[in-house]
């Protein structure tokens, strides 16, 4: 039973009616190993899709056959509508992938391999031109077009292949962990790209074991484990799902008992522990709360010194549904 939150999305409303992907009960076999197991999921225009998972939880075969690489053994896959398999070429066209491993050539140049790239879609020269100058700058590489790939960072070349998949302006685009051993100027550089993707509304598929970057990209997120979708929604909605609360606490002076008692009728407030000095209690949505609660503490004869708020995070979640951590 898959814990599935809501369909609004706390980031951009409500979720898309039309999806770009929409992929149903997919399934695959090895030997006695099911390695994906009834896998459905969606994703609407503009929206960035984490697929998150321990290592062997079946994401790389899961994009696998979203990509059409892999055949699946059963279960369907649809981008834009169009069924994708590995049989016919059919809404391929719609659907940029890129692998973990880097796939460029190092004697050229950034823009001669994204012009031998354009040429292997089939753009034709003029639009290539352009749609290369466009890429270039959408990945940050557009000063470096002239250099040789050779000459490129490690996080350079991982930008130059995200460029390679969006030669084509692909509805879809699938990014497999593109951020592995790259340094942090270029790995922020690869982040913005990405969100700059989703506000010009291409779907994106994302699997990371970064927990920091999911939050930050995805508007909703699928955990998978053992082939299994185990949980879907936004990051707020999982943590909710799974009874994780924000933690707030007040450094306060006064009657703190009033103030543990006036909290407590808060209808956001789950829980409320008085010490010494201070008052931590469990809240819904601290962001939300949080004026209240410093004016019902006020209100209790209580003075407020200083305030923490902890909002649970990502990480939280996928130790409590998995076991494990992101990188297990």
């Amino acid at each position: 039973m898959v814990l599935e939150a809501s369909k609004a999305d706390t980031r951009g409303g409500a979720r898309p009616a039309a999806a770009v992907l929409a992929c149903r009960g997919l399934r695959k076999r090895y030997g006695e190993l099911m390695a994906v197991d009834d896998l459905s999921f969606e994703i609407g225009p503009g929206e960035t899709y984490g697929l998150l998972g321990p290592n062997g939880a079946g994401k790389t075969t899961a994009i696998s056959m979203v990509a059409g690489i892999l055949a699946s053994d059963d279960g369907d896959i649809t981008v834009m509508g169009r069924s994708i398999s590995t049989r016919t070429p059919k809404g391929k066209s719609d659907i940029g992938y890129v692998p973990q491993d880097i796939a460029v050539y190092p004697d050229l140049t950034g823009a001669e391999n994204l012009r031998f790239f354009a040429s292997l879609y089939g753009l034709p020269r003029a639009r290539s031109r352009a749609r290369v100058t466009e890429v270039l700058e959408v990945v940050g590489l557009r000063e470096r077009a002239g250099d040789r790939v050779v000459a490129y960072s490690g996080g350079m070349k991982r930008r130059l292949n995200i460029a390679v998949g969006l030669l084509h302006r692909p509805r879809l685009l699938i990014l497999d962990e593109p951020t592995v051993g790259v340094d942090p100027q270029s790995r922020n550089a690869i982040l913005r790209s990405i969100e700059a993707l989703g506000a010009a509304g291409t779907a994106v598929l994302y699997t990371t074991h970064y927990m920091d970057e999911a939050e930050r990209l995805c508007d909703r997120v699928g955990v998978i484990d053992l082939g299994r979708l185990i949980a879907e929604g936004t990051p707020r909605e999982l943590t909710a799902l799974v009874g994780e609360r924000d933690r707030i606490r007040l450094a306060a002076t006064g009657d703190l008992d009033a103030a543990a008692r006036a909290l407590r009728a808060l209808p956001t407030v789950r829980q409320v522990t008085v010490g010494t000095d201070a008052i931590e209690l469990l809240d819904d949505d601290a962001r939300t709360a949080l004026p209240r609660v410093l004016e019902a503490v006020t209100a209790a004869g209580a003075l407020t010194r200083s305030v923490t708020v902890e909002e649970p995070d990502l990480e939280a979640v996928f130790l409590h549904l998995t076991g494990k951590s992101l990188r297990d």
